[in-house]
């Protein structure tokens, strides 16, 4: 109610049909080109000096204008796609949904984008959409005030120009980002339709910049959620990573299950936050992460996935034993389970699905602290990520600390340290092995009587 009457006393359109943007210069953005990279920078000025428009789009003005580092700068042009392959010796056509261009410029890779038009406006469009309203292939080109409709949030329709250093503004996004609101362009219903991942991304977002969602934006979210199960897993995988790296992991899961989201992404979380210890286990996990993510250090989507899954196996695994199989098979049953339940709502790719399965499998060898088997466990290629994951269980109060206390030890000791570290094996294990040795002494008593 009170941005529509600011919007009537400042005379602001609506926002789906602006064609009269805002010019802003340094003073009222304070953007300056220094802060752009020069890879980006040199494809806006090759594809201006051809004659084109072209600008640093979207996330990478966004993040800077928040005060933050963005990972990469895109670039959107009024040039085709052959126009702008024509002006780079080192650049490729990709995409089928949505054609773009990847620029070669130096170490760096530059996306560059046509401007988009409405759907199915043009005699020769090429928008196809579903049942349900969502776009499945859409190459229809058009002006800046129709690419700028054509985006999600108005903070994401902002255009900087490095050569004059201001911003194209359609949308009011510069100051929705000073008033902290993440608002829609256009209708969010039919927006959300169109591709309901922006459900997830507004979450994301809202997380990252810290934002609040408008409320015509957010009201719709809850009762259109199924629209996710429309989404093809490869994408909901990759925007379920883009939140879990996003350095806000921790209110992104938060807001994604306060707004009925996480059902269609990883629909076990009611079960591990309805445990204590599951709840705990899973906010370290991510509250590691996303100091990982702010001091730039490497992030394992395996390490990720296994953790927000490991409660669910733990469950299985001791209701398999409890029925009377034995241990390491209980847990592969379990591991096998709980991954084709998750993979059908995200295509997690088999790499990734291996990484989670090592580190999981690797747990139960954590309390083989004797012999030759501890220093198997050590030379593994995926102890450092167990290793990391044990501690979490530690500190969660799955485990008690004396286990993680020794590995670490163990692992920082010296040779003679760790061979005065090594448990003496259990009586179990002793009869164990004495059985082995008698039935192997006997087949080789059997072989040589025959």
């Amino acid at each position: 109610m009170i941005r529509k009457l600011i919007s009537r006393v400042l005379g602001h359109k609506d926002s789906a049909t602006n064609d009269q943007p805002a010019i802003l210069g340094v003073a009222q953005h304070g953007l300056e080109r220094d802060h752009i990279s020069r890879a980006s920078q040199r494809t806006v000025q090759i594809l201006q000096e051809n004659g084109y428009q072209a600008y640093i789009v979207g996330g990478a003005v966004r993040d800077l204008l928040a005060g933050l580092k963005p990972k990469d700068f895109d670039v959107a042009t009024d040039a085709t796609p052959e126009q702008v392959r024509s002006c780079f010796r080192r650049s490729r056509i990709i995409g089928r949904r949505f054609q773009i261009v990847h620029v070669g410029m130096g170490n760096e890779t530059i996306e560059v984008t046509t401007f988009r038009g409405h759907h199915g406006e043009q005699g020769n469009a090429r928008a196809h959409i579903d049942d349900q309203g969502r776009v499945l292939r859409d190459n229809v080109f058009g002006s800046q005030a129709e690419d700028a409709a054509r985006r999600d949030f108005t903070v994401n329709a902002l255009y900087y120009d490095p050569t004059a250093e201001t911003i194209v503004d359609y949308h009011h996004g510069v100051a929705d980002l000073q008033q902290k609101t993440l608002r829609m362009i256009g209708d969010p219903r039919t927006r959300y339709r169109e591709d309901p991942v922006r459900m997830l991304r507004a979450v994301r977002l809202a997380a990252k910049l810290g934002l609040s969602i408008d409320p015509e934006a957010r009201r719709p979210i809850r009762e259109m959620s199924e629209l996710i199960e429309n989404v093809p897993p490869s994408r909901l995988l990759d925007e379920m990573l883009k939140l879990l790296t996003s350095g806000h992991a921790v209110r992104c899961l938060a807001q994604l299950r306060e707004e009925g989201l996480h059902h269609g992404l990883l629909p076990l979380l009611d079960v591990i936050f309805d445990q204590p210890l599951g709840e705990r286990f899973v906010t370290l996990a991510l509250e590691t992460t996303d100091r990982r993510v702010r001091e730039g250090r490497h992030i394992s989507p395996g390490f990720l996935f296994a953790t927000l899954l490991w409660h669910e196996v733990l469950s299985k695994w001791q209701q398999f034993e409890a029925n009377g199989e034995p241990s390491i098979p209980a847990l592969f049953r379990a591991m096998d389970e709980v991954v084709d339940v998750q993979a059908e709502k995200l295509a997690i790719t088999r790499r990734i699905v291996g990484d989670i399965k090592e580190i999981w499998a690797l747990q139960p060898r954590f309390a083989q602290r004797g012999g030759k088997r501890a220093y198997g466990v050590l030379q593994h290629p995926r102890f450092r990520a167990a290793y990391d994951f044990l501690l979490l269980r530690v500190e969660s109060g799955e485990l008690e600390p004396e286990v993680g206390e020794w590995w670490t030890a163990f692992l920082h000791a010296s040779d003679d340290e760790r061979a005065a570290m090594l448990l003496p094996p259990s009586a179990g294990a002793t009869r164990k092995r004495r059985r082995r040795r008698r039935s192997a002494a006997a087949d080789t008593q059997n072989g040589g009587d025959e």
